[in-house]
C-alpha cells in the first residue's frame, strides 16, 4: 500500500465510506446522502485511489468490504461520532428544527416502536431513528457513539465508558392461543409436552427457561426459534405453540391476537432489561432528550401489556 498523505483525506469521503458500510449498496447510500448514484462512485473511486485499496467491490450484486475495509471503518466511525459531536456542541439541540438521525438497538415490539416514533415525530418531525437488534458489536457501537441507546438484559456485565438504567424486574409468563388444549388441564408436564417459540434475544437472563429445565432433568420442546418478539404472537396465536415471555415483549399483541397468559409450572427468575448509552454523550441535550422519549415509552408499554394481562387473568398450573 503506498503511502497515505492525510492533507489529502476528505472528511466527507469517509462519511460516504460509513454509510457504504451500512448499506451496502450505492444506491442505498446516495439515497441516504441525498446525492446521486455518480456522486457515490465517484467519492469511493478517490478514497479507492487514495488509500490503493479497492475497499468495496461488487459480489451478487451487493457491495461486499474489503479486509482493510473492514478494519478502517471500526477507526473512521469513533472519528466521526468526535466530529459530529463537536459541531453540535456549538448550538443547543433543538428538536423541532434537527435533523439529526438516532440509532436504538433494542427488541422488535411494533406498539413500542409505534409509540416512540409519534412521540419523536411530534416533537421533532424531522428527526430520524433507525432500529437495529442487538448483536455482538452493540456495546463497541454504543462505546463509539455509533448507536446512541440500547436495550437488553441488566444481568451481564457492563464494559467501560457506559452508563446505564436499570428498569424494574419483570415477571414471566406462558402465552398460548385461546382454545388451545392445554388450558383445561395446565402443568408442569403440559408445559413440557408442547412446542415452545422461543426468541433470540433470550441469552444474558440469570437463568434462562433452558438452564431451568436443564436443572430438572427434562427437555422442553422448540417448536420455532425467531429472530425477534414481533413474530411470537402470530406464531402463538396460530399454532399449539407455547412461549415463555415477559409481557411487554408482546405488548398490545396480547389483545391483538387474544393470547391466553398461564403461569409458568416451574420457578423461572424474573427478567430485567437496562437501557445503555456512552457515558460521553451522557450530559448532551440531545441524548437526554432521548432517554425521556424512549424510556417514557417503556415504561407505558410495560405497565399497558401487565394491565392486558390482568384483564385476560392468569391461568395457574396444577
Amino acid at each position: 500500500m503506498k503511502e497515505i498523505h492525510l492533507n489529502r483525506i476528505d472528511l466527507n469521503l469517509l462519511v460516504v465510506f460509513e454509510v457504504l458500510m451500512d448499506t451496502g449498496s450505492v444506491s442505498a447510500a446516495a439515497k441516504k446522502l441525498n446525492k446521486t448514484p455518480s456522486a457515490i462512485s465517484h467519492a469511493l473511486s478517490r478514497m479507492r485511489e487514495q488509500l490503493d485499496d479497492p475497499l468495496m467491490v461488487n459480489v451478487g450484486g451487493k457491495m461486499t468490504a474489503s479486509p482493510y475495509a473492514l478494519r478502517l471503518i471500526e477507526d473512521v466511525r469513533p472519528i466521526l461520532r468526535t466530529v459530529e459531536r463537536a459541531v453540535r456542541s456549538i448550538e443547543d439541540f433543538d428538536p423541532a428544527t434537527s435533523f439529526r438521525i438516532f440509532r436504538i438497538a433494542a427488541p422488535f415490539v411494533t406498539s413500542w416502536i409505534a409509540g416512540i416514533t409519534s412521540r419523536i415525530h411530534e416533537a421533532a418531525p424531522n428527526v430520524g431513528i433507525e432500529w437495529e437488534p442487538f448483536g455482538p458489536s452493540t456495546y463497541k457501537d454504543v462505546q463509539d457513539e455509533v448507536t446512541d441507546l440500547g436495550l437488553h438484559s441488566a444481568h451481564v456485565p457492563l464494559p467501560g465508558g457506559i452508563r446505564e438504567e436499570k428498569l424494574p424486574p419483570l415477571k414471566r409468563y406462558v402465552f398460548a392461543r385461546d382454545g388451545h388444549p392445554a388450558l383445561g388441564s395446565w402443568s408442569k408436564q403440559a408445559w413440557l409436552n408442547w412446542p415452545h417459540v422461543t426468541v433470540g434475544m433470550s441469552h444474558g437472563a440469570p437463568e434462562s427457561v433452558n438452564d431451568r429445565i436443564a436443572k430438572i432433568g427434562v427437555e422442553r420442546r422448540i417448536g420455532a426459534q425467531i429472530p425477534d418478539f414481533s413474530g411470537v404472537a402470530a406464531l402463538v396465536s396460530g399454532t399449539d405453540m407455547l412461549s415463555n415471555q415477559v409481557a411487554a415483549m408482546l405488548g398490545k399483541d396480547i389483545e391483538t391476537y387474544q393470547l391466553r397468559v398461564l403461569e409458568i409450572p416451574e420457578p423461572i427468575p424474573d427478567f430485567q432489561f437496562r437501557f445503555f448509552w456512552s457515558e460521553r454523550v451522557s450530559h448532551t441535550l440531545e441524548n437526554i432528550w432521548l432517554r425521556n422519549i424512549v424510556t417514557q415509552a417503556f415504561s407505558d408499554l410495560v405497565a399497558e401489556a401487565e394491565s392486558l394481562v390482568a384483564d385476560r387473568g392468569v391461568i395457574p398450573a396444577r
